[in-house]
């Protein structure tokens, strides 16, 4: 089938999904929540950019919904009498990726509050359960569809630069564009705006101004990711969990944590997910018999703490933690260009495991153009049809390889082992070794990378024979283990000769629990209060499914450290 089809037969399936018609009972729930008001022909119900939109419902009339976009609109729908207008962006508090005004000749809303929307879907099933979907619904049709722009990217051909902010934007699910500089699209949105090579790479808004040479948080800002912790002129925010990672465990610990009443703050210096995020099929993962994509998976409990009231901010990276054991002990965080400080009952510390770096000749010449950490379809586009290198023996080596052969020429699975059985599942393994564009190359390593702006080739090593042969190569995925992330905790939180943080029995003679009222929990770190959980804890399973167990086991002990009702 071909695309197109494909993409027509997707928007059929899902109408109904994205746009449901509120029933009399939705529309009682909702009406004490807002506010009626009465628009003109012409009159907008909020515009593209803006933040902490709450819902639209349609009582009378008719609202359709566009993208301004160079001197032009397109229509992304028309709303009428019992449809509701709204993106996940109103769960997330992001920025709002279109325009709403009124069609006909007068129209009457009913506008529910950010606030009081997020507390409905939260307490009251029956609305929530179809408005969410909808939302999640409208969001990926949104960034499906090829006439949609939202965001756009300008940027040179094969820079590092250009596919940074394309790959923010994409990992944390901003629709948007990139525009190659060199295209006649880029050339004629270059020469509108006033650009040069000097100002590239270009965010243009949704309002259409152009944002040159953004760091990662000025397009964090703008897309409405990155989310003031404290109100103007505070110096401290207090809340009783801050999670430190949004992967697998913050996640499901912000999800169970918020759902139980508490005060939750995430912090993500990238994107939410971590490595599982990044993983294209998860198989073995409870509950999903033909499996789920790391990104959809993580993207979804993100979406599930939002609804719970856990707010989000990124990228926020913990810069120090100082713990202060009083009457009532509170851990403070400096956090990276944040002026206040963050004060926090108590921390879960679950900042994952980045890959280690491989060692081989020009490697850091090459690190987003043509080295990379995951593979997702942004990374698949970049090698269709070519040869590409995946190096590692665990799990996500082998999801990574697999999904890149469906669309790479070739695979070339480097390991420096002897075989694939003591690192990979047994499932994964043997469809390594069925799948016929999959070559494994067993005691290999990768010595020298070579190219100009972009990596060509690189030159393996057979480490029995000492054989070495070139391949002509665009990518190459690093997989080769990991060290924790630990190097921003004080020296009083106790970790193992790798850098793993110890938790439970292992740093029951801390000096700061000795004489404690309360049992150390198994979770717990040296310090109380203070608990890690998924990848970046010693001993931990290194499988996803492990870490979401541990986020939601390190609040049971949080409820514990408070003396709150677990």
């Amino acid at each position: 089938m071909a695309d197109e089809d494909k993409d027509e037969q997707f928007y059929r399936d899902t109408e109904s999904i994205a746009f449901p018609k509120l029933d009399d009972r939705q529309l009682a729930v909702l009406e004490p929540l807002g506010k009626r008001r009465t628009l003109r022909s012409g009159e907008f119900v909020f515009k593209a950019g803006q933040r902490d939109l709450g819902l639209t419902v349609i009582l009378r009339g008719e609202i359709e919904v566009f993208e301004a976009r160079d001197g032009t609109e397109q229509i992304l729908a028309t709303g009428e009498e019992r449809d509701f207008i709204g993106d996940v962006a109103m769960l997330q508090g992001t920025s709002a990726l279109a325009s709403a005004r009124v069609k006909s000749e007068e129209s009457e809303i009913l506008e529910v509050p950010a606030i009081e929307i997020r507390r409905a879907l939260a307490d009251l099933p029956g609305v929530g359960e179809p408005i969410v979907n909808a939302l999640i619904m409208r969001r990926r049709r949104l960034r499906r569809d090829r006439e949609f722009a939202g965001l756009r990217v300008i940027a040179l051909r094969d820079t590092r630069e250009g596919h940074q902010l394309h790959d923010f934007l994409d990992k944390n699910r901003i629709p948007h564009r990139l525009i190659e500089f060199e295209s006649e699209q880029g050339h004629a949105l270059g020469k509108r705006l006033h650009l040069t090579t000097r100002d590239l790479p270009a965010l243009i808004t949704a309002t259409g101004a152009p944002l040159r040479r953004p760091s990662l948080r000025e397009v964090a800002q703008v897309a409405g990711l990155l989310r003031p912790l404290v109100h103007e002129g505070e110096s401290e925010i207090l809340c009783d969990l801050t999670i430190v990672g949004a992967g697998p465990a913050g996640l499901a610990a912000a999800v169970y944590a918020a759902s139980e009443g508490l005060k939750t703050v995430v912090l993500e210096s990238y994107a939410p997910g971590g490595q599982a995020g990044s993983s294209s099929l998860i198989e073995n993962f409870f509950g999903f018999p033909t499996g789920i994509s790391g990104g959809d998976l993580t993207y979804r409990a993100q979406l599930q703490a939002y609804r719970f009231g856990a707010k989000f901010s990124t990228p926020a990276q913990a810069l120090s933690l100082d713990y202060h054991n009083g009457g009532e002990y509170r851990a403070s965080l400096q956090i990276e260009g944040c002026p206040a400080t963050l004060r926090a009952k108590c921390v879960l510390i679950a900042t994952g495991a980045d890959y280690r770096r491989l060692e081989a000749e020009n490697r850091e010449q090459f690190e987003g153009s043509g080295v990379y950490y995951a593979a997702t379809a942004l990374e698949g586009q970049l090698c269709r049809g070519a040869t590409v290198v995946v190096a590692g023996g665990g799990n996500s080596a082998g999801q990574a390889a697999m999904f890149l052969s469906e669309g790479a020429a070739k695979v070339l699975l480097v390991i420096r082992g002897d075989g694939l059985s003591k690192s990979m599942s047994n499932y994964l393994s043997r469809r390594i070794e069925a799948r016929e564009n999959i070559e494994l190359l067993c005691h290999t390593e990768i010595r020298k990378m070579t190219g100009g702006k972009m990596l060509e080739a690189v030159e393996l090593e057979n480490t029995e024979t000492h054989e070495r042969r070139i391949v002509r190569t665009p990518a190459i995925f690093s997989m080769i283990g990991a060290n924790p992330c630990t190097n921003w905790l004080p020296p009083q939180i106790e970790r193992d000769e790798k850098g793993f943080i110890k938790t439970g029995p292992a740093v029951a003679h801390a000096p700061a629990w000795k004489g404690s009222a309360r049992p150390l929990g198994p979770l717990e770190t040296s310090l109380p209060g203070i608990f890690a959980a998924g990848d970046v804890r010693s001993g931990s399973v290194k499988r996803c499914a492990a870490a979401v167990g541990e986020g939601g086991m390190a609040i049971a002990g949080v409820h514990d450290a408070l003396g709150t009702f677990a």
